[in-house]
């Protein structure tokens, strides 16, 4: 006798017309099949459990989980054990701590907060409060914890975490890209070259350029075409940074498969002919080829002394991108997230990265970059 399998379903009606492409093996009889437009009357029964499942995964069709709850138990309990109303608040009367914890002071934060805040308005019957959003994006950029840790910490659903993260980075770069990373003009870009020659030796740069692999989960049906040569799932982030770890112009989004990090001929980095005359140039590592506006390391062994001095002083010019980067910290672990949502927190990271990069005022993040530039040049 046959098994006879029950599902509550949850189908679009373009499914439906899957029905004919069936193995003949399979029988139906009718069930309920809810839908979002409507309640439609199907069942399957079929001879074979594989086939019963091969027959639902070929229709896209799920269990559905009912909500027991509007709000879960525990979350409903937020103000009176959430983190946001205890932990974030005593931070508040800390200021060493309150660094420690977000990687600003409580003046940034609430400074940030008046800039992106009217951007996270919901009508939903109970929601979250603007600060306690961007206060979790915070958290979630400084330390790179998941989502599912910063849920029970707040006392929140973790999807409404992922969605509060998302909504406060889509506000960081809609209000705040063309204040803290515009389009450098000439006197920009003089200014730069001078204060590269300042601090590190080296004439005429507008900038130090690299790629960053962004690991991220492997997106459905993308095959290999995230994959990249360090065997896991990337996409690329292509940046060019002064003198003072800054940020001047940032591009997010590349497949993790490509194999060299070629500047774009169309992207409004500095060029030839576009300088004029003065030989100005950007600094990139062997990676990158060898143009008339990038300057790259003489390759090979034994090399000259002329050659080396060289490449010594290109080296000491590059490390500020590679001081960029170890500073940005959620980087360094995996991005549990779709690529598009990816590019926007990267984005929004290199903002605030910006907005915080202030070495004449900002002795700890001054002392933290001094440390990674020790770090890396004892192991060039």
């Amino acid at each position: 006798m046959y098994n006879l399998f029950q599902y509550s379903l949850v189908v679009s009606p373009k499914m439906l017309d899957k029905l004919d492409d069936l193995s003949p093996d399979v029988l139906y009889i009718p069930i309920t099949i809810e839908n979002y437009n409507g309640i439609f009357s199907f069942s399957v029964r079929v001879v074979d459990r594989r086939k019963a499942i091969a027959a639902l995964l070929l229709l896209g069709i799920r269990r559905r989980r009912n909500r027991r709850w509007w709000v879960h138990p525990m979350n409903q309990r937020r103000k009176t054990f959430g983190a946001y109303y205890h932990l974030v608040a005593e931070l508040q009367l800390d200021s060493e701590k309150h660094l420690n914890y977000f990687r600003m002071s409580a003046e940034q934060m609430e400074e940030i907060l008046s800039i992106v805040g009217p951007d996270q308005t919901t009508n939903f019957r109970d929601p979250i409060e603007p600060k306690q959003r961007l206060a979790i994006t915070l958290r979630y950029l400084a330390a790179g914890e998941s989502f599912a840790s910063l849920a029970y910490q707040y006392r929140l659903g973790a999807i409404t975490v992922c969605s509060s993260v998302h909504m406060t980075c889509s506000a960081i770069e809609k209000r705040m890209m063309s204040i803290h990373i515009p389009p450098p003009i000439e006197d920009q870009w003089k200014a730069i070259a001078s204060k590269f020659w300042d601090k590190w030796k080296f004439p005429n740069c507008l900038g130090a350029i690299d790629g960053k692999h962004i690991t991220i989960k492997a997106p459905p049906n993308s095959g290999s075409l995230f994959f990249n040569y360090k065997k896991t799932f990337s996409i690329v982030l292509l940046a060019l940074v002064d003198a003072d770890y800054r940020f001047t112009y940032i591009q997010v989004g590349d497949f993790g498969r490509a194999k060299t990090l070629n500047v774009p001929e169309d992207s409004p980095l500095p060029g030839s002919g576009v300088q004029g005359p003065m030989p100005y140039v950007i600094v990139g590592d062997a990676a990158f080829p060898l143009k008339t506006y990038l300057m790259r390391p003489f390759p090979g062994h034994r090399l000259p002394r002329w050659r080396e001095n060289f490449n010594y002083q290109l080296s000491s010019a590059r490390m500020v991108i590679e001081c960029a980067f170890s500073i940005l910290r959620v980087l360094l672990s995996r991005l549990q997230m779709a690529p598009h949502f990816v590019d926007t927190v990267v984005m929004a990271l290199c903002i605030l990265h910006n907005f915080l990069t202030n070495p004449a005022q900002n002795q700890s993040l001054k002392s933290q970059v001094s440390f990674i530039y020790i770090a890396l040049s004892t192991t060039m």
